[in-house]
């Protein structure tokens, strides 16, 4: 005979609250064990539905008449029931009832009972009987009772470990799971005859679909449903209280036992005393809104639940459960950032689309709570595990140190910083992730360097520089903005004997393949400092003048050229925005600190950032004289040599003697400008001083020397009065 299959809705299973989800895999498991072997579930709009030969009255019969509760007990731990002390009332009722649906539970209290007093016990073993009672469990108990000991606790050599979704070995606090569980049942149904309490169906409607009931029992679910702990405005006055369902408090509990292969096969003891559960890892205080570092001492750990939107058996789910694997370049994700790459990278497979991500964290005094941290879908971000795998070391070094008791402050926030845009960056995958994590990489490397204590560390084990990024990160990060194309210009600052722009902003030893520290009080070059990016671009501009002027004592002075040449270039229109203030100096700033950290001398023509055409502006006839003086090659065949009083003249605030000495040093290289000089303020000429610092194209320096030479610069700033020309 043939049943018909049916597909409905479980809209009282939601994947958050957590007692929710685990409610689910609780009705799936029940009904494939019981029922219907061949029972598929899935998630579709966030609620469970479930396929089956039972329709939604059936699935009511089944729970309310057929249902045999999985026997949960914990004989190890006091509240039980089992003890002298606790509440037995439930444990009582049950074993001396005689409903057929409590057989088997009666048989595990009678052999807890037995085991006790083998080893007579009078009140919960403490110290090394603990381990001892759970491991008599393990060898005693029937194979089909094995399956709750697996979700509670795993015996290792180094002791028993607990499972973060049971607490310590099912229980939290002061709240015993299993004596709860026992209790519940006992308002469900009666423990003679076995039939449902009446007012409990309506419960059960509730639980499974949401129906309205006025049917709850006063209790605390526990952890796993926060929400319903009461408190202020938790209810229909000024402060409710804790209420259960009894049904999803009995439901949520037969869902955990989902976790209970996994545990045997997966559960090991990971190097910060976190288990390897599935789907298990260290918590991380990022990526929520509450996030805060001390989340991550207190809290037990994170767990992100899969999500799956096609039709499953609960043997398909129990092995994915079982495998729980979730890897990055060959090894287990171990935080929650290490989820969120491994999900990035298609580090899961098995047809899961999305993951709640919760953390067992202390919200209460004492108490744990699973909060919910988000959704996460399971999509590629490219580039991210190629881009991201080169830092694997560097990171953990650095997460050690900026958490040490006597880390920086500044070294804590660095670290959130990166974390939280990994996050971001494996979560949605768009330029500008990218680009916050490359400024927050930026940021935590000039942490380490102005912090010797980060830099040396204890017995060597200091930060090092972080190793040079792939050349892919420019174009990843590149959102055809002005302020990108400036700073990756900056970024790309390099000259053979004055060496790349990094050098100015941390002590780095750069004749070292492996990028040492170098000594900063020590470092002449090392003048980029606490001020705006105009002064520390004008102490750059200085200091690079004077290096190049020192390395090229030996040289013919007719070939001395500035030391400003670049892989990528700015416009003249961008470089035109940032005179005139009309570009963010903060967000170049920070940009090229985390720009400077390329591998510069792998970048090529498919890496650099798109340069617009547009000639909608160009800089002002003062930029235009002194960016010819200070060329990183010949214009053409004439050689403009370098001025170094040009550059004093305008790093002065004195434009007009800048500009004048600018263009006698034209006319006599060859190249009779238009104009003799300009007049300006000293915060303009500031400004055009570091503008000089900005490598442009040969086509822009040409299009500069044409309209110098042609008398067609465009004033910008200027008006006539502030202008000397070649007939004035």
């Amino acid at each position: 005979m043939t049943h018909t299959t049916q597909e409905f809705e479980l809209r009282g299973c939601a994947p958050t609250p957590l007692a929710h989800y685990l409610k689910a895999l609780g009705i799936l498991r029940l009904v494939a064990e019981q029922a219907d072997p061949q029972a598929q579930g899935w998630w579709q709009h966030d609620t469970f539905w479930l396929r089956s030969t039972l329709g939604e009255d059936d699935l009511l019969s089944f729970f309310a008449d057929d249902y045999s509760p999985t026997p949960l007990v914990t004989p190890w731990n006091g509240g039980s029931g089992f003890y002298p002390k606790d509440n037995d009332t439930a444990i009582t009722a049950i074993t001396e009832g005689d409903a057929v649906r409590f057989g088997q539970y009666r048989k595990i209290i009678g052999l807890c009972r037995s085991l006790i007093d083998e080893l007579d016990l009078s009140e919960k073993p403490e110290g090394d009987g603990k381990p001892q009672l759970l491991q008599i469990c393990r060898n005693r108990f029937p194979d089909d009772a094995l399956l709750w000991l697996d979700a509670a606790y795993v015996l290792t050599e180094d002791g028993p470990k607990y499972p973060p979704l049971l607490g310590t070995g099912g229980n939290d606090g002061r709240l015993e799971f299993t004596n709860n569980f026992m209790q519940h049942l006992l308002t469900i149904m009666s423990v003679n005859g076995g039939e449902v309490v009446s007012s409990s169906r309506d419960s059960l409607a509730e639980s499974l679909f949401a129906d309205i009931s006025c049917v709850r029992e006063s209790g605390t679910i526990g952890q796993f449903d926060p929400g319903n702990l009461g408190g202020f405005n938790n209810g229909t006055g000024f402060e409710g209280t804790a209420t259960v369902n009894a049904w999803d408090y009995v439901l949520m509990l037969e869902g955990a036992i989902a976790f209970a292969a996994a545990s045997t096969k997966k559960l090991d003891s990971a190097s910060s005393g976190v288990l390897a559960y599935p789907f298990c890892v260290r918590p991380a205080g990022i990526g929520y809104e509450s996030a805060a570092t001390t989340d991550e001492g207190d809290a037990r750990a994170e767990m992100w639940l899969p999500l799956w939107d096609s039709p499953t058996t609960f043997p398909a789910i129990s092995t994915l459960l079982s495998e729980g694997r979730v890897e990055m370049r060959h090894r287990k994700a171990r935080s929650g950032v290490d989820f969120a790459r491994a999900i990035a990278t298609l580090g899961v497979d098995r047809g899961i689309t999305e993951f709640e991500r919760f953390g067992f964290h202390q919200r209460n005094g004492l108490a744990y709570f699973a909060v919910p941290l988000g959704r996460f879908t399971v999509r590629s971000s490219p580039g991210a595990e190629e881009l991201l795998n080169p830092l694997d070391r560097w990171l953990d070094r650095f997460r050690r140190a900026a958490t040490g008791k006597t880390a920086p402050a500044r070294a804590g926030r660095a670290l959130r910083a990166v974390e939280g845009a990994i996050l971001q960056w494996c979560q949605r995958g768009n330029k500008e992730d990218v680009q916050r994590l490359l400024i927050a990489l930026g940021e935590a490397e000039s942490t380490v360097a102005i912090s010797s204590k980060l830099r040396d560390g204890e017995m060597g084990s200091g930060v090092p520089p972080l190793p040079l990024l792939s050349p892919k990160w420019l174009k990843l990060a590149d959102d055809e903005t002005p302020e990108f194309r400036l700073a990756a210009a900056l970024a790309s600052v390099w000259h053979e004997q004055v060496g790349p722009m990094r050098r100015h902003l941390e002590p780095i030893n750069l004749a070292s393949r492996s990028h040492k520290w170098a000594d900063a009080a020590n470092d002449p070059a090392m003048v980029w400092g606490g001020g705006d990016l105009v002064r520390n671009l004008t102490a750059v501009l200085a200091r690079r003048l004077i290096d190049v002027l020192r390395e090229g004592k030996e040289k013919a002075q007719s070939d001395l050229l500035a030391p400003l040449n670049g892989r990528c270039w700015a416009t003249l229109e961008d470089v035109h925005a940032f005179i005139r203030s009309d570009v963010d100096d903060r967000r170049i700033e920070a940009l090229l600190k985390g720009l400077m950290l390329l591998d510069w001398r792998k970048v090529g023509p498919d890496h650099r950032p798109k340069l617009s055409s547009s000639d909608a502006s160009t800089p002002d006839a003062a930029y235009a004289l002194l960016k010819l003086c200070h060329l990183p090659r010949p214009l053409d065949d004439k050689t403009i040599k370098l001025s170094p009083q040009i550059a004093r003249r305008a790093l002065a605030g004195d434009l007009h003697g800048a500009t004048t000495l600018a263009a006698r040093r034209l006319r006599v290289s060859g190249i009779p400008p238009a104009i003799e000089a300009v007049y300006g303020a000293r915060q303009r000429s500031l400004r055009i001083a570091a503008a000089l610092m900005f490598p442009t194209s040969q086509h822009a320096v040409g299009k500069l020397q044409t309209l110098v030479e042609a008398r067609h610069l465009r004033d910008g700033p200027d008006n006539a009065s502030d202008v000397e020309t070649a007939n004035a």
